[in-house]
């Protein structure tokens, strides 16, 4: 393909870019009586600055807390008397708002949605509120070590990092936060080329084009600046607990998005442990009873991405499953066979069609999609991607990862857990 054609959408999306940049996508599903709309925006936790560690998120907790035309009682009781219900997510690189509700309430759904994101007053009140109930939040996570050791392994995979920061804050910054800085965030960051609105099911493209031109005129015009670029560095961070269990992530760096070598990653995450037939499944948990709990995952970022194998074990474990994982691990990388690769692709394109057949998924994947390659890629080209990769460059991809720097993050007791010195000699890595 000529790199100077613009490469193929998915037929079946319509997309309106309007005058301001903003993006208005829809997919009708003709059979479906309700809607899944949202507001995704292209900002998240790794576009704020140092003294905004946390904004994202509460940003997103305080647009549900009041505008200039309704109360944040109002709010709700206006989208849950049509039977709708509304959420927000904060991520690493966007945030989004939206709802799910009958076709002809889709109306309703834009108008509140955009009177919390352009309207919002941000009250002294509510926001002190706001504060404590996201103090409470950060202390939840603090009580859940299998959510805190992924924080913590992010922080040490990208030290002194936006990317690496966590989503939620730090007691410190939330407790410091204004209205003057949210609304300088806002002003920053939610411009309208940053912003899809998405829906997927009874909906009609024209009527969805002409609310948001109207409802969502406030959004300034002009692109928000470009998040700090990502450093991997790998390292260690042990936090003794006395718990039950240790936890643990044991980490490389991994693929952006952007890169075809992604899908490859992905398809050996999968193989080593995706699923009661992996690698790491079958020899940790199956044969030797090491962990209930045992898997690999893959995140990719605009520049970046990250691979790890996750477990919680019992402590008196802890120093045998470390090098079976690696073992899988390498094993994988140097052994998968035609027969693992094919089990693996063909787990991918189940999870992928059968999300795609709920509207709240595909509305979110045409945002993002739209977000981070400025298309919808069709179904059928990710199928083909998948289909394409071979035995040869799953082996390629996981030999990679076995020969990069490590991350090591755990929690609890960790006498046993081996030292970095002893896992990268295990996998024969870099220092």
């Amino acid at each position: 393909m000529n790199a100077t054609m613009p490469l193929p959408s998915d037929a079946r999306v319509r997309v309106t870019t309007l005058d301001g940049g903003l993006r208005v996508a829809s997919e009708a599903m003709p059979h479906l009586a309700t809607a899944a709309v949202g507001v995704w925006i292209g900002t998240g936790a790794r576009h704020e600055r140092l003294d905004e560690h946390g904004l994202s998120h509460l940003l997103e907790h305080m647009a549900f807390k009041g505008t200039r035309r309704r109360s944040a009682r109002a709010i709700a009781e206006a989208i849950e008397a049509v039977g709708g219900e509304l959420n927000a997510e904060t991520s690493v690189e966007y945030t989004a708002y939206g709802t799910r509700l009958l076709g002809e309430d889709v109306p309703l759904a834009l108008d509140i949605l955009a009177d919390i994101l352009t309207e919002s007053v941000f009250d002294a009140a509510e926001l002190a509120r706001e504060k404590g109930v996201i103090l409470q939040e950060i202390g939840a996570v603090e009580d859940a070590p299998d959510d805190l050791v992924t924080d913590v392994f992010l922080e040490t995979a990208f030290p002194d990092q936006p990317i690496g920061r966590r989503i939620l804050g730090t007691p410190k910054t939330v407790r410091g936060f204004d209205r003057e800085a949210i609304t300088a965030f806002l002003a920053r960051e939610y411009r309208a080329p940053q912003v899809v609105v998405s829906a997927v099911g009874a909906v009609d493209h024209e009527r969805l084009v002409a609310d948001v031109a109207r409802l969502f005129a406030a959004l300034p015009g002009g692109a928000a600046p470009p998040a700090a670029p990502a450093r991997f560095a790998g390292g260690e961070a042990r936090l003794e607990r006395d718990l039950e269990q240790a936890h643990l992530v044991i980490g490389f760096p991994g693929c952006s998005y952007h890169q075809r070598e992604q899908y490859a990653v992905q398809v050996f995450g999968n193989l080593l442990g995706g699923g009661m037939s992996s690698r790491l499944f079958q020899e940790v948990r199956e044969e030797r009873g090491l962990a209930y709990a045992v898997d690999a995952f893959h995140w990719p970022f605009a520049d970046t991405g990250i691979f790890g194998i996750s477990a919680g074990t019992d402590p008196q474990d802890l120093a045998a499953l470390v090098p079976v994982a690696l073992d899988c691990l390498m094993e994988a990388a140097a052994g998968a066979t035609d027969e693992e690769v094919a089990r693996a692709k063909a787990q991918m394109k189940v999870s992928l069609l059968t999300a795609l057949e709920s509207p709240g998924n595909r509305a979110e994947q045409i945002a993002r999609q739209i977000l981070a390659f400025n298309r919808v890629i069709p179904r059928e080209e990710i199928v083909g991607r998948i289909d394409a990769i071979t035995t040869e460059e799953v082996r390629r991809a996981g030999g990679a990862l076995a020969a990069s720097s490590p991350v090591v993050a755990a929690i609890g007791p960790l006498a046993g857990l081996p030292s970095l010195d002893a896992i990268r000699r295990h996998l024969g890595s870099p220092r």
